[in-house]
């Protein structure tokens, strides 16, 4: 199947602010939503405890942000996302609980300029799976690692895939079985027909390896549970 381009992936999220803007619930479609985001930003508040800037990459409706916020007040906040209506959606919700700047930018993170050495913290929540070959893998985190300060860290909740083929199937098979109990199975194939269509999930393995090829000092695994995980590293 032909991948959706950058374009469609846009126009997609630009009509689904509204399943993006609940704290409470995450993404549905997302197994332990709410567990992944508090895992992620509880790791990097240990990690950056003093940190005073923060990317918020596929930031969506602002998720991550706001539970950031929650832990590390008043942060100055990078809202990146290719969807303008997510984007504004984000600046309204993180704008009433940080008294830092907020600076948004709409663009493809592989397009868009990003100062170096600047970032204590980025969070990366279901954004990276849309990436395509090899090359914007490495390309891209070795962006974000350059845009870190020292000491800072990336911190990932995305899709994977697994390595063994008969694995992956086996833990496909049992998002399959969440996705149904969730909304039936006409709703679990409307997910895995987009998942088909837009993403494109590498393992855990190869984004922690790739992390440490970039440059990252070290890497932690946080939470795994079917094919969903919540990771990362620290420059």
């Amino acid at each position: 199947m032909k991948k959706s381009t950058v374009t469609e992936i846009r126009e997609r999220f630009d009509n689904e602010v509204e399943r993006f803007s609940n704290l409470e619930t995450g993404q549905v479609a997302t197994i332990d939503a709410t567990l992944s985001l508090e895992l992620l930003t509880s790791a990097a508040k240990v990690i950056k405890p003093d940190a005073t800037t923060l990317l918020d990459l596929g930031c969506g409706a602002g998720n991550y942000s706001l539970k950031m916020l929650s832990k590390v007040p008043n942060l100055d906040c990078t809202l990146v996302d290719l969807s303008q209506n997510m984007l504004d959606k984000a600046y309204q919700r993180v704008s009433e609980v940080t008294s830092g700047k907020i600076e948004i930018i709409q663009g493809d993170i592989r397009e868009i300029d990003l100062l170096t050495n600047h970032f204590d913290i980025i969070l990366a929540g279901a954004v990276l799976h849309h990436l395509r070959e090899g090359s914007d893998w490495e390309f891209v985190f070795q962006k974000l690692f350059n845009s870190l300060k020292f000491g800072g860290c990336l911190m990932i909740s995305d899709l994977i895939f697994q390595e063994n083929l008969a694995v992956n199937e086996l833990v496909w098979e049992r998002y399959g079985d969440y996705l149904t109990q969730v909304g039936g199975k006409e709703y679990q194939q409307k997910v895995f027909d987009y998942i088909e269509k837009e993403d494109t999930p590498r393992s855990m393995t190869f984004q922690l390896d790739l992390m440490k090829k970039v440059g990252f000092s070290s890497t932690e695994i946080l939470h795994k549970n079917s094919c969903f995980g919540a990771f990362g590293g620290i420059k």
